[in-house]
């Protein structure tokens, strides 16, 4: 499924003040085993179109992987499409500093300015549980003062937050939420292996309960 090309538009025009780079569309089946709602897209992700195609979304298919899911069945997506950036110095081959970008967290602005795109996907996208990773997409879809670390590994069922006249309200339907940390996040703090491991064994469990929707 792809969202329509005049909303992608609208969302590259609401997020031009900001300081990010390219475009990713979402990618997947439009009847997926698992909707994923990642963060945004980073310099791998902008310079080939894929979706966590870069050194985090290699850890994301080994997780996908105990979960019992191949990429082609689950629809990726991220509250934000561009590459949040900032930059920063660097030491070059001969030792002397350059400046290249780095990634950055998206801010709530950039997160708002692309939510008309994330509404449109969680609407059509016929996923029957959709899997957060980080806060940044938790946040995203039930409110800031959610932690992935207090709710990751458990079954959310309820509304989650749409935009609409630039403020957030919830959707009347529920949905079920199951929210996990960020692959990129055993980067800098490995102890997160083993809970991610263990979260991906009950989202196993989780979906053969759920598989005949």
């Amino acid at each position: 499924m792809r969202i329509p090309e005049e909303l992608a538009e609208l969302g590259k025009k609401r997020i031009e003040p900001y300081p990010v780079e390219g475009f990713v569309y979402g990618s997947g089946p439009k009847h997926p085993r698992l909707m994923l709602v990642g963060e945004a897209p980073g310099e791998t992700e902008i310079g080939n179109g894929i979706p966590f195609s870069g050194r985090a979304g290699k850890e994301l298919m080994k997780f996908l992987e105990m979960a019992g899911v191949m990429r082609e069945e689950v629809y990726i997506t991220s509250a934000v499409r561009s590459r949040p950036y900032k930059w920063g110095e660097k030491n070059g081959p001969d030792g002397t500093k350059i400046m290249r970008k780095y990634n950055r967290a998206p801010t709530s602005s950039e997160i708002l300015a692309h939510a008309p795109m994330l509404d449109y996907e969680i609407e059509h996208v016929h996923a029957p549980i959709i899997v957060t990773l980080g806060n940044i997409g938790l946040n995203r879809l039930i409110g800031n003062k959610k932690k992935v670390s207090d709710l990751h590994g458990e079954l959310l069922v309820q509304p989650v937050l749409r935009l609409k006249c630039d403020q957030y309200e919830w959707t009347e339907k529920q949905y079920r939420l199951f929210p996990t940390f960020h692959p990129a996040s055993i980067f800098y703090n490995r102890s997160l292996l083993q809970l991610i491991h263990a979260d991906m064994e009950k989202l196993r469990d989780i979906m053969q309960e759920f598989s005949g929707e």
